[in-house]
């Protein structure tokens, strides 16, 4: 199937939400890569998404806050902590076009295990800081034997990126694709359109990409900063990809 139009408008929820989380101050690095470097972390049924001939590995550190199973409060400690993932993209058999995950470092180990064990996300236990000022710095640095870090320091500008397909293609991801119970499943996310800035990347030494088993990329300039202040999304159930 041809896959679904790219657009800044969430689509409704198939089923009701079950998780609310509030991503704030989220900076956005990305860098150009052929389809095939990326084919092999696709799910069973999914293959990389491409835009202008390239598909793109992601870097988004920001802080996840406001954990909310439905109709429950909010979790004051385990649902609130900075978060940095490496994702690639993704399109379906069904045309549904998602991320998948290669990590995600987060402070709180109980949502490590549940993320993990109730989605089969990357997720990784790692000690991390993240300051707000002129700059947004982010930093992290896992435990256990081996202790792949990564320093980031972003500049957001002024002005909001409007009518840009490309910010749209890497941003307006509503759904991710992970393994569970033995099958690739969709999980659909909603939220207001991302407002989104250009941003100035002031420094960067990772070792989370190279980590997740993309070595050289994050080594050189990305080829795209955003920043948004952040948004509310929304999780439904997962459902078996086709």
């Amino acid at each position: 199937m041809q896959p679904e139009a790219v657009s800044a408008i969430a689509p409704l929820l198939p089923t009701p939400w079950l998780v609310s989380q509030r991503w704030r101050w989220v900076s956005f690095l990305h860098w150009r890569v052929p389809a095939g470097t990326v084919a092999p972390f696709m799910p069973r049924g999914t293959r990389p998404d491409e835009y202008d001939g390239s598909s793109w590995v992601g870097l988004i550190p920001f802080h996840l806050s406001a954990f909310t199973v439905r109709s429950g409060p909010a979790l004051p400690y385990v649902g609130s902590f900075p978060e940095i993932n490496v994702r690639l993209y993704s399109v379906d058999e069904a045309g549904r076009r998602g991320v998948v995950f290669l990590s995600l470092e987060s402070s709180r180990l109980l949502a490590v295990l549940g993320a993990r064990i109730g989605l089969g996300l990357p997720y990784v236990w790692a000690t991390m800081r993240m300051r707000v000022d002129t700059t947004i710095d982010y930093s992290s640095r896992r435990f256990g034997r081996r202790h792949p870090q990564t320093s980031i320091s972003v500049r957001p500008l002024p002005g909001a990126v409007e009518d840009d397909p490309l910010a749209d293609f890497l941003t307006a991801r509503w759904g991710l694709h992970t393994r569970l119970g033995g099958a690739t499943r969709f999980l659909r996310n909603t939220h207001e359109a991302w407002p989104l800035q250009r941003a100035e990347l002031v420094s960067l030494d990772d070792g989370l990409v190279a980590a997740a088993g993309l070595p050289g990329i994050a080594t050189r300039a990305p080829d795209s900063v955003l920043f948004s202040p952040g948004v509310t999304t929304r999780f439904a159930r997962p459902l078996r990809a086709v």
